[in-house]
């Protein structure tokens, strides 16, 4: 039995130094694929807490037409042409074997850039692009007045960028 553990012991002592490397080795290769999973998320968190979203766009728009005077209780329906749209910035690295007029094998690894804000990572938005309203229809308890009427339809062409001829508004039954 002593010479199975000596034997072991020899073997170990003189391959201990490269199993060591290999399980650093190990460890660094699988280390950028946990942290990717976890950058993915913070982007997902970023996008959703920023996205356009037209029910939030009405619902705060009921709000600030509901305080204006003599509008009284408010609902409002936008219509969207088109959604709206974030590009994020993007770290791209390509790389290829063989000749560069004709490589033999290629391959592209993209990540989405992250700052350091002040309550973590955010992503750096490139451009951005609003939703496109078709029309909106307003209807409000004082509806009835031209006076209502014509404030709250500059009021939605204002925060829409629509024009005044695609704001209708009604009065509330």
């Amino acid at each position: 039995m002593k010479e199975k553990t000596k034997g072991v012991r020899k073997i170990w002592d003189r391959y201990k130094y490269a199993a060591l490397v290999a399980v650093i080795g190990a460890g660094l290769l699988l280390w950028p694929a946990l942290g990717d999973g976890e950058a993915s998320r913070k982007e997902e968190q970023t996008a959703a807490r920023s996205r356009w979203n037209t029910q939030d766009m009405q619902r705060e728009m009921e709000e600030i037409l509901g305080a204006m005077d003599g509008v009284g209780q408010v609902k409002v329906m936008l219509t969207v042409d088109s959604d709206g749209e974030r590009q994020l910035a993007q770290d791209t690295q390509l790389s290829y074997s063989g000749n560069t007029a004709a490589p033999e094998d290629y391959s592209r690894r993209s990540e989405t850039v992250l700052v350091d804000g002040g309550a973590g990572d955010e992503t750096v938005v490139v451009r951005q692009t609003y939703p496109t309203y078709r029309g909106a229809l307003v209807v409000c308890q004082g509806g009835g007045s031209a006076e209502v009427r014509l404030a709250v339809t500059g009021a939605v062409a204002a925060l829409t960028g629509l024009p005044t001829d695609r704001v209708t508004v009604a009065k509330w039954q």
